[in-house]
């Protein structure tokens, strides 16, 4: 069976990526407290890593706290572990089953620590799309060696996936830019 290119799936690979970036920006604190803060945190429960949302509850019960209450009470230890460990700047107390994570409020370094942050997931990204358009050239390359395309058509695709990905790469920092300007309002 021979291997076929689509730019269409193409696509569909760098805006998972793109999606992902924007899941995990989403997580990152800029004011208020959110429930999506906690959703990249994963749990050591039951002999291997599970999302937070998966061992707890998470609430807001007010502006500038999180409330995390854990089902099974004997992983309250690893979801509090887990939280101080997440590299979110935020210091769990547990009360029981209850977590109790009050959020600290954001100073210039803290500020300056979530824009570093978020440049990593940026370039997390962009990697990640970087890859997708690899892959999409090296099929190129292989099908034009195998005589399935003409050197014209595998150029003329090879053209499209590099536009394709330089759309990518510049929404991701289009997005970046957003995030960085929102977590840097005071």
């Amino acid at each position: 069976m021979a291997e076929t290119f689509s730019l269409d799936g193409l696509k569909t690979r760098m805006h998972k990526s793109i999606a992902a970036l924007k899941d995990e920006l989403a997580g990152l604190r800029t004011g208020r407290a959110s429930a999506s803060l906690l959703e990249p945190v994963t749990v050591e429960a039951y002999g291997s890593k599970m999302p937070l949302n998966q061992v707890a509850t998470v609430t807001v019960p007010e502006s500038r706290m999180l409330s995390v209450q854990v089902w099974d009470r004997s992983l309250a230890q690893a979801v509090e572990k887990a939280i101080r460990n997440s590299g979110l700047g935020l210091n769990p107390s547990a009360e029981g089953a209850v977590i109790r994570v009050p959020l600290p409020e954001l100073n210039e370094e803290r500020r300056r620590e979530l824009t570093k942050v978020a440049h990593n997931y940026a370039e997390q990204a962009r990697v990640a799309v970087r890859h997708i358009r690899r892959d999409g050239m090296d099929l190129l390359k292989k099908l034009e060696k195998d005589g399935d395309i003409s050197q014209d058509d595998g150029r003329k695709f090879g053209e499209q996936v590099q536009s394709t990905t330089d759309a990518a790469v510049a929404e991701i920092d289009g997005i970046l830019a957003i995030k960085e300007q929102e977590i840097m309002q005071v």
